[in-house]
């Protein structure tokens, strides 16, 4: 399977976990594991697929955490996380996926915050945050994502207030 380039385990809803040897696959670009109902987290050797750009985890619903190794996938652009419920934060790590340009976190009701490290998605054009009930606040390292086109915050309950740093989102021209 090292010519293996989309992996779609689509409402697998069964599905308790990937075999670490999922990280052998070097070819992979697009994992997609669209309500997978049943999975808890990701084995760290998904940190090894180099080639992957793409990975969606919508509707992953008992999924409560990613793994630090996510800082390796150098080449990721799209993570989708939409109405991965029990998600409560995301990795410190995830501030060094350098390619990354579009976070899709909607419905993430129980996602209480952004690490700081968000600021460092030097590429990130998209972040949707829609219905993220439970977030209270934004880190201020959030100006700082220069290339961020696009905010969506509709739905955010519970958001107190915008950090002033908001103001030097120079490319911002989508605040939802």
């Amino acid at each position: 399977m090292q010519h293996l380039t989309e992996l779609r385990l689509q409402y697998c809803e069964n599905l308790k976990e990937l075999p670490p040897s999922i990280g052998n696959l070097s070819s992979l670009s697009m994992l997609d594991l669209f309500c997978c109902k049943s999975i808890e987290s990701l084995p760290t050797t998904i940190g090894q697929l180099q080639h992957l750009t793409q990975l969606r985890l919508v509707g992953c619903t008992n999924l409560n955490e990613l793994p630090q190794s996510i800082d390796n996938l150098s080449s990721l652009s799209m993570l989708d996380l939409a109405y991965s419920e029990s998600i409560e934060s995301l990795p410190t790590t995830i501030g060094q996926l350098q390619h990354l340009t579009q976070l899709w976190l909607v419905g993430c009701t129980n996602l209480k915050e952004l690490p700081q490290s968000i600021g460092n998605l030097s590429s990130l054009s998209m972040l949707d945050l829609s219905s993220c009930k439970s977030i209270e606040s934004l880190p201020t390292t959030i100006g700082q994502l220069q290339h961020l086109t696009q905010l969506r915050l509709v739905g955010c309950t519970n958001l107190k207030e915008l950090p002033q740093s908001i103001g030097n989102l120079s490319s911002l021209s989508m605040l939802n």
